[in-house]
């Protein structure tokens, strides 16, 4: 049965009038637009903005745990500057940075060219090569602390068989240069695959003609790639370096996980001093400013390699 206008007004319910001018007014495009980005905006008021405004008030602070502090102004700064473990971090972070980058950029492209070509079974390899990225990072970091464990190291194992080192072998975990190369091992380990699969997308727009074309003028497979695909994907590869960059600046996981920063504080990255520091310490005032002090190297990464980009 119909249900007039009259009725559903004394229902308190809106009429077809009103119906129709409610949808009227939400498709007008300024406000569908603006409907669009509210839950965004939301998301990323609560979990960005809001978190980081905190950061700097605690930066400003002596805030400790249990403690809300007063204003301090830049004194944690000061303080975290003239300390030594700090500096060596501040060392450590750039060292960590640009080995790890360095390889993952090598290893990516050579890898993305690799599975670019015709190869038997290409779609279970691309899966298997994306492994390392969709494991959880906690968890496959466990099996690592245990592969260079310093009693039964399966590292170590292998590479005295082959007769690559003399037996009991390094203590990976436990001296500061093994240390650092297993932490930056297990970073390009774990990133290579986004870098390969992201340069594999670029590689796949590059047209066959080009390649055909200059191996028709006689160019050999590096003159191929370097004077044809390297410039075609320098666009793709600089935001991929881009992105690596960030990732690796902030890693947090896998040194916590397999040194904690040690040994000495030879490993500790601006991650995990600001947790050992803010969380596990107290002093959430030093923590935050630690956390916070990326933030500038960071923008200058960005914004460098953003008009790079723009460049391009």
């Amino acid at each position: 049965m119909a249900v007039g206008p009259r009725v559903l007004e004394a229902a308190g319910l809106p009429g077809p009038g009103r119906q129709s001018r409610l949808r009227e007014w939400w498709e007008q495009e300024h406000v569908f637009g603006y409907g669009l980005i509210v839950p965004a905006v939301v998301l990323l008021v609560a979990l960005v903005a809001f978190p980081f405004g905190m950061a700097i008030y605690f930066s400003l602070s002596d805030y400790w745990v249990g403690s809300p502090g007063a204003f301090v102004g830049l004194t944690n700064y000061r303080d975290i500057l003239g300390n030594e473990v700090f500096r060596q971090t501040l060392q450590n972070s750039f060292v960590f940075t640009g080995i790890a980058l360095s390889l993952k950029v090598v290893l990516g492209v050579w890898l993305a060219m690799l599975l670019s070509r015709n190869l038997r079974f290409k779609r279970i390899i691309r899966g298997i090569v994306l492994l390392p990225f969709v494991i959880p990072t906690a968890l496959s970091t466990l099996a690592w602390l245990w592969m260079f464990d310093s009693l039964y190291s399966v590292v170590n194992w292998t590479a005295i068989r082959v007769h690559l080192i003399s037996a009991p072998g390094p203590n990976w975990l436990g001296q500061a240069e093994y240390a650092m190369a297993a932490v930056i091992a297990v970073n390009v380990w774990r990133g290579l695959p986004f870098f390969a699969i992201t340069v594999l997308a670029g590689l796949m727009a590059v047209p066959k003609e080009f390649h055909e074309a200059a191996e028709v003028d006689g160019a050999s497979s590096w003159g191929r790639f370097w004077y044809v695909t390297l410039p075609l994907i320098k666009p793709v590869l600089g935001v991929v370096i881009l992105f690596s960059t960030i990732f690796t600046f902030g890693d947090f996981n896998i040194v916590q996980v397999l040194t904690r920063g040690g040994p000495i504080n030879t490993t500790h990255l601006f991650a995990t001093l600001a947790y050992q520091v803010g969380l596990s310490g107290g002093n959430l005032g030093q923590g935050a400013a630690i956390s916070l002090f990326i933030f500038p190297l960071l923008a200058l990464v960005v914004f460098f390699q953003l008009r790079y980009i723009r460049k391009e």
